[in-house]
């Protein structure tokens, strides 16, 4: 087996495989590469020695060799700080044939491994995706899998970038979880991070420059993408996504925050990713799509290549969410306050033209912000929208869903908002029943200081939005982490099991009507009363009309109705009658209807 490494400033590198210490000689074709051959078997324990690793061998009297881990690691049986482990791929026997599935009329479901259940693991995931194959969503994304400290986390200080945290099952299990998932119908995507690496457990700069300093990003040095050494480092991160896809048979990734990418270069890394994953799906038969986060509201992001654009397959509409959140709640506070003044219009906004801030001014920012979208060439599935996600809610002092302060009416709205709206739409875990579980901050440090300066960083946060320091929970308590994770007795419990249903009801229709996901942005008509508090649009020859008062709504329909005969109820939350020769609906109180024409 060829062991390899990248350590461009070493003078020795040695290789300590299963005990024994052998060393490893420069590749004459790749600069600053060390490689050895060796006999190795899957599960054997190995890792770096760098210029001596400043100690003897064990029994010397002496400090022991520092061994690091390979940063390409596939597997960390102790954690990022302890020996890697060889990962033979070719051994897992896959079940299922798969031919993949694209982001047309797809439905995501954003699922956390360590709090879906209580035991934390892929496989106990794995057997609640009957839940998810019920419901009729497509797509399964997964929170980050990388290995981090401690056992429990959201899993974006991730370390060792190509292995899987080894709590949750490590290699075997997440193939476990994706064949199952196969099984059933369901492709898996899988978040991956990017922009910074996690500020314990992290061993990468001992052995190149993999971050620089000629940039700056919340978490420090910024990784290394466009300084000296950055070709390798390109090639480490491209290499790892691929890896995901290739050898875990995933279906597509989401980019973590990838306006948080220090990127200078022509060629940025993004497009040079998208190429490698259109290659590669070229070369599977399947499709790949790479989903970015990315607060720039730039649809450059998504415009394929060869229109001059970075060509990612989809991004997250964070302005559709802000929009949504603030009609439901009130909300202002934050990056709300853009769209507060006229939430049901900010709202209408997006449902048309995606974005919100298109080259409008961002009070929040004090700047304007964003450019149009292309709705003529523009297909709305590349634009991601959803009601919660695991940032909206996390990120909240008291982790605190929607239904935590919303009623069924409000909660059942913003799905009908969600699921029969333009975008590719999104559910976060246990949504689909109104969980009151919580989704808190949690972290379990194994540093001390680490884990104090966490804990003290989020209560000083939310102190300056008026927060007690003991009404914030204590992320490295393991009961936020408890307190996060769902309770699967409530699904059948009222008053979840009806909304649970209603969710089933709209997947259903979402799958089997064709209106419902038309890419065609520039179709969409809407209509609002911001007082009234009602909403309604057409998506071909369907209407979608919601009730947000807490007062009956009379919604005008007459003047947007197609000739040939009258309306009938497709759906409704609360019982109501379609529209009479007036064109008048008449919705109940925070309710919703899916009308068809004739």
């Amino acid at each position: 087996m060829l062991f390899e490494v990248w350590a461009p400033d070493a003078d020795s590198v040695g290789l300590r495989l299963s005990g024994e210490l052998r060393a490893m000689g420069r590749d004459p074709g790749r600069d600053g590469w060390w490689t050895a051959e060796a006999e190795a078997s899957d599960g054997d324990r190995y890792g770096f020695v760098l210029d001596g690793g400043g100690g003897e061998e064990e029994g010397s009297g002496a400090a022991p060799v520092r061994v690091l881990p390979d940063p390409r690691s596939r597997r960390q049986p102790d954690g990022p700080d302890g020996e890697s482990a060889v990962v033979d791929h070719s051994l897992f026997e896959w079940r299922s044939g798969w031919a993949g599935r694209g982001l047309p009329g797809a439905v995501l479901y954003e699922l956390h491994i360590g709090t879906f259940t209580d035991e934390g693991t892929f496989d106990a995931a794995a057997a609640r995706l009957g839940h998810l194959a019920g419901l009729g969503v497509t797509h399964v994304s997964l929170m980050p899998v990388c290995p981090f400290p401690g056992t429990h986390g959201w899993g974006y200080e991730g370390v060792s970038l190509w292995a899987v945290h080894e709590p949750y099952g490590g290699p075997e299990g997440l193939k476990r979880f994706v064949d199952k998932a196969h099984g059933l119908g369901l492709a898996v995507l899988l978040d991956v991070v990017h922009n910074h690496l996690g500020p314990s457990g992290n061993h990468l700069p001992a052995f190149g420059p993999y971050f620089t300093d000629t940039h700056h990003t919340p978490w420090g040095a910024a990784v290394n993408l466009d300084a000296p050494g950055s070709d390798e480092v390109r090639a480490f991160l491209l290499g790892s996504a691929l890896a995901w896809l290739r050898d875990y048979r995933l279906d597509g990734l989401r980019l973590d925050a990838v306006h948080a990418l220090a990127d200078g270069r022509a060629l940025t890394f993004l497009e040079e990713l998208s190429t490698a994953a259109d290659a590669l799906a070229a070369e599977l038969g399947r499709p790949l799509p790479l989903i970015a986060e990315s607060d720039l509201c730039d649809p450059r992001t998504t415009t394929p290549r060869e229109s001059g654009g970075i060509g990612l397959h989809a991004q997250w509409n964070d302005d559709f969410h802000h929009a949504l959140h603030t009609v439901l709640t009130g909300e202002s506070q934050g990056y709300y306050a853009d769209f507060a003044e006229a939430p049901l219009a900010a709202l209408a906004k997006t449902v048309t033209s995606a974005f919100f801030h298109n080259g409008t001014y961002s009070r929040f920012r004090g700047r304007t912000h964003g450019r149009p979208v292309d709705i003529v060439r523009t297909p709305a599935h590349r634009f991601v929208g959803y009601a919660q996600t695991h940032d909206q809610i996390g990120n909240r002092a008291l982790g605190d869903r929607l239904s935590a302060a919303l009623s069924p009416g409000l909660l059942a709205c913003a799905a009908a908002l969600v699921l029969t709206g333009p975008f590719t739409p999104m559910l976060f875990m246990g949504e689909e029943w109104g969980a009151r579980t919580p989704w808190q901050f949690f972290t379990d440090h194994t540093d001390p200081e680490l884990a104090e300066a966490v804990r003290s960083g989020r209560r000083r946060e939310f102190a300056a939005h008026g927060w007690a320091a003991g009404d914030v929970p204590d992320p490295q308590d393991p009961a936020t982490r408890n307190r996060s994770c769902l309770d699967w007795n409530e699904p059948s419990q009222e008053p979840h099991a009806r909304l649970l249903a209603w969710y089933r009801e709209l997947i259903a229709l979402r799958r089997a009507l064709p209106d419902l996901h038309d890419p065609d942005l520039a179709s969409v008509r809407t209509a609002h009363d911001e007082q009234a508090r009602w909403l309604a649009y057409r998506r071909g020859d369907l209407r979608i009309a919601v009730n947000l008062g807490e007062k009956p709504a009379t919604v005008p329909l007459g003047g947007g109705r197609r000739r040939g005969g009258g309306d009938r109820v497709v759906a409704a939350w609360e019982p109501v009658r379609a529209p009479g020769p007036d064109g008048l609906l008449h919705l109940p109180p925070e309710s919703c209807v899916v009308l068809a024409d004739g």
